[in-house]
């Protein structure tokens, strides 16, 4: 058998056309000198580079404060528009809520609000399913959700016609708002604010309208107490399945911004406990109508029987005063 040879790793020569014994010294030094290298760019020319942006900007569309396309800037419009076209906002702690969990207690909340519309609805008072499909649960950013309600509370909107459209995310409003804001700070708008409440992780339910008897169902669901119980096992089993009652242990009520001002728990609460929802208020204000009114009737009758007492009184006085003016002209 012929001896091994042991070669070191370092007296191997990758194999390459270069090293080939078929080709001499002279021609290898010549290929390489012939080599092609490749063109420098050209020196006015920049093909990674993005078109310079134009510094003009048409008259209905202001600069923004910060550049729109970025999530942060899309978020503060979404959350603008959230706060000025949802009349009833409940604001909520969340801890660490898994999917599955929002998903369960997301079903649980559709079910419950659909179930108040349909009855609404057998009743002629509303459309089916209208507040249902515009209530939405979401979490939100807690910081871009407090500057942009800062620009909501604190800044007006120019809507005259020679002036720029109005937007949020202009330079001028979020000048405005942060000066605006440090000047009322003590007024009693600024103390009624959300603020307080803006720290951690939040969640926040939107109703399209301001109906107690959709926020009772909510709360039924989302916050159950005493005043509003949650739904027994017979009636909805699926409500007390482990996801729901493991997201609802990490969901806790902050309170809520109802037509502009502001509720603790217990304001919602008596929000919600509202007899008969819109219907009950509408009969309650009929009734302190009918009530007013029948008091000025009563006043207003009042005032004029009394009047008439009083007239008919001194005509009474007049004709005694005549007769005895007679029967002295008589005994005279």
């Amino acid at each position: 058998m012929p001896p091994r040879l042991r070669l070191q790793p370092g007296h191997l020569v990758p194999a390459s056309p270069s090293n080939t014994p078929y080709i001499c010294q002279h021609c290898r030094h010549a290929s390489l000198a012939n080599a092609t290298t490749p063109a420098p760019p050209l020196a006015h020319t920049n093909t990674t580079a993005s078109a310079p942006a134009i510094a003009r900007y048409p008259p209905t569309q202001p600069p923004s404060y910060k550049p729109p396309e970025f999530r942060k800037s899309q978020l503060h419009r979404q959350y603008q528009s959230l706060l000025r076209s949802s009349p009833l906002l409940l604001l909520f702690q969340h801890n660490n809520l898994k999917a599955t969990e929002w998903t369960a207690i997301r079903r649980e909340l559709t079910i419950a609000l659909r179930k108040v519309d349909d009855d609404l609805a057998a009743q002629g008072e509303q459309a089916a399913s209208s507040v249902a499909n515009g209530a939405k649960l979401q979490i939100i950013q807690t910081g871009i959700f407090a500057s942009a309600l800062k620009v909501v509370d604190f800044w007006t909107p120019n809507f005259s016609p020679n002036a720029a459209a109005p937007q949020g995310l202009s330079a001028q409003a979020y000048r405005s708002a942060t000066q605006n804001a440090k000047t009322q700070k003590h007024t009693p708008h600024r103390q009624s604010s959300l603020d307080p409440l803006l720290s951690g992780p939040l969640a926040l339910l939107t109703l399209p309208e301001v109906s107690p008897l959709h926020l009772k169902a909510a709360l039924t669901i989302l916050a159950p107490s005493k005043a509003f119980p949650a739904p027994k096992r017979r009636v909805n089993p699926a409500y007390h399945e482990k996801p729901v009652q493991d997201g609802l242990a990490k969901l806790m009520l902050l309170g809520a911004r109802v037509e502009g001002r502001i509720f603790d728990m217990e304001g919602v609460r008596g929000v919600g406990a509202i007899p008969g929802g819109l219907a009950g208020l509408r009969a309650q204000l009929v009734g302190m109508l009918g009530g007013v009114g029948a008091g000025v009737t009563g006043a207003l009758e009042g005032m004029g029987r009394g009047l008439w007492v009083t007239m008919e009184g001194r005509r009474l006085q007049m004709e005694e005063e005549e007769k005895k003016g007679e029967a002295g002209d008589k005994q005279g």
